[in-house]
């Protein structure tokens, strides 16, 4: 009968391979607590019988008499009872506090890997709790918290994207759908008033495709922000000038207002994309002949506010609080005859709250124009 040979080699790294983490570190701190006691026994039993021999000879004691043989029995039991209870204690202390830090950390590695299993099968809603073993150990569960919390976001507005856009797409492809049975049925000929239906069905199709796409992508802040270090005075001017022409078009005035110009930290380009909607939402609602501010003053010692305030349709007290919901559209002549999708004003305050802002609404009610003012903070010069 052959004994059996204990794994070494690749054998042994196999096995260790397919244990937890735990138990490898467990024996990692075995292998080094019991090599340290190992070396504190092998230093000790080097160093002391020489040491020991020196000084009797200091003392004038002959090293072949009995009474060096009885001081040297004692020495030696001395050394091996205190030695070998201390590295005893030592090493059975050492495997305790190995133990607990051991289990500390596999239990924190299971919950973390529970959980990501559990994000993985789409429980977002998933978090892990900070294990308290130190700041790696909260940076880990922090961060697989805020993958979950992402990761609901994106479902959330995916679950949003669709159902809206299923409401939202119901009207224009009816409209098709009928006037392509009527075509088919004779019943209307594919006259200038039939053909302008359908493209405006296909156009408001493809601008909502378009509406979806960027709200999207402000919602969940994949657009990316850039921010630089501009002043507001700096933002409204630029926006102003861009939208003239189509407000010189239209015959209706636009101005700036600069009582103070401060700095903030944004992305020019993002603001100025704020910007341009709440003036094509104001020239959209302001009659020829009406005017349109766009006002930058100071909120306060760190905010800074930027208005854009027009004199057109006005808005219904009830209908204030939701303008920036999605595809929310009063039942208004605001919204009536101009039958835009109702995702700008998302689209604006999803790229104001990426500036560490914030936009509201006021008006006095209809036919007394409106008033977006934004909130953005200062820096500190």
């Amino acid at each position: 009968m052959n004994p059996q040979i204990p794994p070494s080699g690749p054998s042994m790294r196999r096995a260790l391979t397919g244990s937890s983490f735990g138990t490898r570190l467990f024996l990692a701190l075995t292998a080094v607590v019991i090599g340290c006691a190992a070396s504190a026994w092998l230093v000790a039993s080097a160093l002391a019988p020489g040491i020991f021999h020196d000084h009797l000879g200091q003392a004038g004691i002959d090293h072949n008499s009995s009474q060096a043989a009885h001081v040297e029995e004692a020495f030696t039991w001395a050394i091996i009872l205190a030695w070998g209870l201390a590295v005893a204690l030592a090493v059975l202390l050492a495997l305790a506090v190995s133990w607990y830090i051991t289990r500390r950390v596999q239990r924190s590695l299971t919950a973390v890997t529970t959980s990501t299993a559990r994000i993985a099968g789409g429980h977002y809603d998933t978090r892990v709790h900070s294990p308290g073993l130190g700041r790696e150990f909260d940076e880990l569960a922090v961060t697989v918290n805020e993958l979950a919390r992402r990761l609901d976001a994106t479902e959330a507005t995916r679950r949003r994207m669709l159902a809206d856009l299923g409401h939202e797409m119901r009207t224009p492809i009816a409209t098709l759908d009928s006037y392509l049975e009527a075509l088919d049925d004779s019943i209307r000929t594919f006259d200038d008033d039939t053909r302008q239906v359908l493209r405006d069905a296909t156009h408001r199709l493809g601008r909502l495709a378009q509406d979806i796409t960027a709200v999207s992508r402000a919602e969940e802040h994949l657009t990316r922000i850039r921010p630089v270090p501009t002043t507001t005075g700096t933002l409204v001017t630029a926006a102003v000038d861009a939208a003239r022409e189509r407000y010189e078009s239209k015959g209706v005035v636009v101005h700036s207002r600069l009582d103070d110009s401060l700095i903030v930290m944004v992305d020019p380009d993002r603001l100025g994309q704020v910007l341009g909607n709440l003036l094509d939402n104001a020239l959209r609602h302001t009659p020829t002949g009406g005017t349109v501010t766009v006002t930058s003053r100071q909120a306060d010692n760190d905010r800074v506010e930027i208005t854009v305030a027009d004199t057109g349709e006005g808005i219904a007290a009830d209908h204030l609080d939701h303008l920036f919901d999605r595809f929310y559209r009063a039942d208004t002549a605001r919204a009536r005859r101009h039958s835009g999708s109702g995702i700008g004003l998302t689209i604006t305050r999803a790229l104001v709250e990426a500036h560490h802002g914030r936009i509201r609404a006021h008006s006095d009610g209809p036919g007394r124009g409106a008033r977006f003012t934004i909130e953005l903070p200062v820096i500190a010069v």
